[in-house]
C-alpha cells in the first residue's frame, strides 16, 4: 500500500457478532472517528508514523465487534510544526467529523492541537507526546496522557544511574518542549539521588552535526552523557558518539526498539532504558508484535508508542460502549477515567483525574551483540519499577483543576 492510499484509509469496522442490542447501537450511531496526528516524513517517523495508525486499527479490529461500538481512522503528518498540526486539528474537527486525535509526538505540537481540541470540546490522547507539562500545568480535561512522560524517563533513568555511581551529568537537549522537560526531570532526580549536573548543550529539530555539542559535554568531565532527544535526532547523536569514541557512560533517555537497526548493537553498549512496554516480555507482547510486524511496511517490530496507540484506542473503545458519542469530549475522558485499565500490553492500570496514564514500568538493557539471537532481539528486561514509584504524584504536578 502506497503512502497516499494508507492515510486516506481507514478501519471502519461494525458490530456485526456482537448482540442484537449491540448491532442495534452500532448501525444507528455515527461512527467515532479518530484522527492520528504524526511526523509520517521527518525525524519521528520510524518512532511513531505509519506503525501508530497501524496499531490503532489493530484495536478496532481485535474489539469493536466484541464491544459493539463503530470507530474509523485517518491519518496525517504536522511536520513537526505546531501550526501544521494546530491547522489540521481544527480542519478535522471543523469539517471532517473528526471526535478524537490522537499520538501526537513533538510536543509542542501537542499542545498546540490540545489548545484547539479545548475550544471544541473534542479529546485527545497522547501516546507519542512525552511532556510532562501535558498533565501538569497544561493539564486539560478534554486529554488522556497513556504510554510514557518525561518525567517517569527522567525519574526512573536518573535515579537508577546516579545510584549505581554515575555522579556527574551533562545533558545534550532537543531545544523544544520535551527535551527540555526531559532534561528538567531527569536533572531533578540526579540532584536528589545525591548527584549533580554539570552542563547541557540544546540542538534544533533534525540536526545533522553534533560533534560540538559532544565536545562540550567531553570537556565538563561529566561521568554520564544524557541525552535528551529522540528519533533521528538520538540516532544520529549516538552514531557520532560511537565514532568519536567518547569513553562516557551514555543515558539514551528515550531510546527504544525502532531506532536499533539503524545503531547497531555495538554502538550502544551498556545502555539502560525505562519502558512501559517491550516486545519480547511475555506471550501476550510477542504474540501483538507478531502480529504487528507482518502488517507494518518495513516489517519493523512495535516500540512502546505504538503499543500504547492500540492500548489506548481500546480503552476509548470501552468508554464510548458507555458514552454512545463522543461529540463530548470531557464526557468522553471522564468515562475513559471512571473504567479501571487492563489489556495484553500493559496489564492493569488507571487514568488519574490529571489524565496520567498509570502503569508498571520496566528498566530494559542493552544485550550484547553476542547475547542477540537476532534481528530485533536488543534488550533484556532487568528491573519493574511499580507504579507508585515510577511517576510523578497528583498533587506535585500543578495541575490547575486538580489544585483547584
Amino acid at each position: 500500500m502506497d503512502r497516499r492510499r494508507f492515510l486516506a484509509s481507514g478501519a471502519a469496522l461494525a458490530g456485526a457478532a456482537a448482540s442484537p442490542f449491540s448491532q442495534a447501537f452500532a448501525q444507528a450511531t455515527k461512527p467515532l472517528k479518530i484522527g492520528i496526528l504524526n511526523d509520517l516524513s521527518g525525524p519521528y517517523s520510524g518512532d511513531q508514523g505509519v506503525g501508530s495508525k497501524i496499531a490503532a486499527d489493530m484495536a478496532i479490529a481485535d474489539w469493536s465487534k466484541k464491544l459493539g461500538v463503530q470507530v474509523e481512522t485517518i491519518a496525517a503528518d504536522h511536520q513537526n510544526k505546531p501550526d501544521i498540526g494546530a491547522g489540521i486539528a481544527r480542519k478535522w474537527f471543523d469539517s471532517e467529523g473528526v471526535d478524537v486525535v490522537m499520538d501526537l509526538p513533538n510536543s509542542a505540537v501537542a499542545l498546540a492541537v490540545l489548545a484547539v481540541a479545548n475550544e471544541k470540546n473534542k479529546a485527545v490522547i497522547g501516546s507519542g507526546a512525552g511532556s510532562s507539562v501535558l498533565t501538569g500545568p497544561m493539564c486539560s480535561k478534554n486529554f488522556v496522557h497513556w504510554t510514557y512522560d518525561t518525567y517517569v524517563l527522567g525519574n526512573v533513568l536518573g535515579k537508577k544511574l546516579t545510584s549505581d555511581g554515575a555522579k556527574t551529568w551533562f545533558f545534550i537537549t532537543a531545544d523544544y518542549a520535551f527535551g527540555k522537560d526531559l532534561e528538567q526531570n531527569c536533572a531533578n532526580a540526579v540532584t536528589a539521588a545525591g548527584g549533580k549536573v554539570l552542563g547541557s548543550a540544546r540542538h534544533p529539530l533534525n540536526t545533522a552535526d553534533f560533534s560540538s555539542f559532544l565536545l562540550q559535554a567531553q570537556a565538563s568531565g561529566a561521568d554520564v552523557i544524557g541525552f535528551a532527544n529522540a528519533g533521528g535526532d538520538l540516532i544520529q547523536s549516538l552514531k557520532q558518539t560511537h565514532e568519536f569514541g567518547l569513553n562516557k557512560k551514555l543515558a539514551a533517555l528515550i531510546l527504544d526498539v525502532t531506532n536499533m537497526p539503524a545503531l547497531g548493537l555495538g554502538a550502544v553498549q551498556n545502555v539502560t532504558v525505562c519502558k512501559g512496554y517491550y516486545w519480547d516480555q511475555n506471550q501476550g507482547t510477542r504474540d501483538f508484535a507478531t502480529r504487528y510486524q507482518a502488517q507494518h511496511p518495513q516489517k519493523a517490530k512495535p516500540n512502546d508508542m505504538h503499543a500504547g496507540m492500540y492500548a489506548s484506542t481500546l480503552h476509548l473503545m470501552k468508554a464510548l460502549a458507555q458514552t454512545k458519542s463522543g461529540a463530548d469530549g470531557v464526557k468522553l475522558i471522564d468515562a475513559m477515567k471512571a473504567i479501571p485499565t487492563e489489556d495484553p500490553l500493559f496489564g492493569k492500570g488507571s487514568i488519574r483525574a490529571d489524565g496520567r496514564h498509570i502503569h508498571t514500568m520496566y528498566l530494559l538493557s542493552t544485550k550484547t551483540p553476542a547475547e542477540s539471537k537476532g534481528d530485533w532481539d536488543y534488550f533484556k528486561v532487568t528491573g519493574e519499577v511499580k507504579p507508585e514509584d515510577a511517576w510523578r504524584p497528583l498533587d506535585k504536578g500543578g495541575c490547575p483543576y486538580i489544585k483547584a
